[in-house]
């Protein structure tokens, strides 16, 4: 507010001391030019107000009104009248924009729930970036559902962007969290996770040409609490990160699914691949934005290098530091939705577990656990 009241104040006073062949009166207008910068319509209008009395008093000084002065007058008050209009349609516009946040925020809530801290014998962190600097949402999805002594997790990439990435990113998330708690194993829990993508695609009018080749890539995690294994069906989706013993490995499907929406066009029976998963290892799960995401030499980012340097972390510090380098690799600007998910077995409590119970395990069910 200082700046423009300062330039009106010396426009004046120049003005009046300058001689009567000099006119610098119409300078007064910069000051409501200024004020829409940082303030609102009614600080403008007030602005624009006092340019036009600084105006009328300088003409009153100037030994009267004259056709020249009127004209100034005239024009300093349209250009005021315009720049409080202008400010206003800004000011609303902000102001939608504001309310379309708050319900993007609200609706990130209900699509991507925040998953606790710790869930059974797991401690998990997550993390969601956003291509679109103004977005919340997209079409990266992760979800977790306890089911008895067990955990059940999810993470997806639907192809494609914008609201019908977001409508099957929702239809997918609602029915894990119905399923999760429906079937009994892994492969029934995808196939009906398939089934519920095929019949959300099928609504898809005809007139969209790239119908049938919507799908969604999906990892399919399940791990007991009484066991040290991992099952997992990978549908399309890049496999996920096991951090163990300070090394890192990819966790590899020998018998990967189509992506969820076209188990139709492929084989019969995907088969479920189980690994061990001993307290103090971590497992990344990570979207296609994350390693796909290129700096200003188009080279992609070097997830596996980088976690590397961070196996010691927490499931949280692992999160925040690849989500800190990430942008700094991309200088902020993803081409693509990314989305994190660390999960980290905790060592059990003491119940007379013996220590045979925690070894290597390669396809093989654990007493106290359904397979």
């Amino acid at each position: 507010m200082a700046i423009p009241l300062v330039l009106i104040v010396a426009i004046t006073l120049a003005d009046m001391r300058a001689p009567q062949t000099v006119h610098l009166g119409p300078l007064l207008v910069v000051a409501p030019a200024i004020t829409i910068s940082f303030a609102g319509y009614r600080l403008t209008a007030l602005v624009g107000a006092l340019a036009v009395g600084a105006q009328a008093l300088i003409a009153t000084v100037q030994a009267g009104f004259n056709e020249n002065h009127v004209a100034q007058l005239i024009g300093l008050a349209f250009l005021s009248v315009f720049a409080v209009f202008v400010c206003f349609l800004r000011d609303r516009r902000s102001e939608e924009l504001a309310q379309v946040r708050s319900v993007a925020e609200a609706a990130q809530r209900a699509l991507l729930r925040p998953l606790p801290d710790r869930l059974g014998a797991l401690h998990i962190a997550s993390s969601y970036l956003a291509a679109a600097k103004e977005a919340r949402i997209g079409g990266d999805l992760y979800a977790a559902a306890r089911t008895g002594s067990r955990t059940r997790l999810i993470i997806g990439d639907v192809r494609g962007k914008g609201l019908a990435a977001v409508g099957e990113a929702a239809t997918l998330l609602g029915a894990f969290r119905e399923a999760a708690h429906q079937h009994a194993t892994l492969p029934a829990l995808a196939g009906a996770l398939d089934r519920s993508v095929s019949r959300y695609l099928t609504e898809f009018p005809e007139r969209d040409e790239e119908a049938k080749e919507h799908f969604i890539t999906a990892l399919l995690l399940e791990i007991p609490d009484n066991s040290p294994v991992i099952r997992m069906i990978n549908c399309g989706h890049p496999p996920p990160l096991l951090i163990r013993s300070g090394h890192t490995t990819h966790l590899m499907s020998p018998d990967p699914a189509p992506p969820l929406g076209m188990w139709e066009l492929g084989p019969d029976g995907h088969g479920m691949h189980t690994s061990s998963f001993r307290p103090g290892d971590t497992l990344l799960l990570y979207t296609d934005g994350v390693v796909e995401a290129r700096d200003s030499s188009h080279t992609f980012y070097p997830l596996e290098q980088r976690v590397a340097l961070w196996t010691r972390n927490s499931p949280r510090a692992l999160v925040q530091r690849i989500e800190q380098d990430l942008c700094a690799h991309t200088d902020g600007a993803l081409a693509d939705d990314a989305a994190l998910l660390a999960i980290q077995r905790t060592p059990p409590p003491r119940t007379g577990l013996h220590l045979s119970d925690l070894v290597h395990a390669e396809g093989v069910y654990y007493s106290g656990d359904t397979p």
